[in-house]
């Protein structure tokens, strides 16, 4: 696969959304979309888009908030560790591993499904992107940042090749 070495920032509203068949969202406390990004991330989905969102703490409520505005007739399903999200490439037989402690919840990832497909995964009480940081940055156990970074391989291979048969 090719990789832009550096990431890329899109906005939820812009048509240049459509370039990208995954994105991602991270972040702290609150996030809301104007009608506009609605509408956008909406019609991105419904074009076979796909958004991993990771709860780098304090996201949750405003994060399910705004998604139940883009496709309110979803409902948030935990994902089963059956589902293959977490065997497409790297092996997890108990779902989304723990990486980084913030209420002493269980990592749980979630998915939004519009026809039977995900059009979104979110991790929720683990924090991927803490492995995925530099050391000196979260200095986590090689363990735990390997387990990152496979999981993240696993979401990039799983929305990549979502319906090929």
């Amino acid at each position: 696969m090719d990789f832009v070495p550096e990431p890329r920032a899109v906005e939820p509203s812009s048509v240049e959304l459509f370039s990208y068949p995954i994105t991602f969202i991270n972040g702290h406390g609150n996030i809301a979309l104007s009608e506009n990004e609605v509408n956008n991330l909406r019609a991105y989905f419904n074009a076979g888009g796909f958004l991993f969102a990771n709860d780098d703490y304090g996201m949750d409520a405003s994060f399910r908030r705004e998604m139940k505005k883009v496709l309110p007739d979803a409902e948030w399903y935990e994902v089963p560790f059956s589902h293959p999200i977490y065997s497409t490439v790297n092996r997890f037989a108990n779902g989304l591993p723990k990486i980084h402690e913030h209420d002493k919840g269980p990592a749980q990832g979630f998915g939004l499904f519009v026809n039977g497909v995900m059009v979104c995964y979110y991790d929720f009480e683990c924090d991927l992107c803490d492995g995925w940081e530099a050391e000196e940055i979260h200095n986590d156990p090689p363990e735990k940042r390997k387990a990152a970074l496979d999981m993240g391989v696993n979401v990039l291979v799983y929305a990549l090749s979502r319906g090929v048969e």
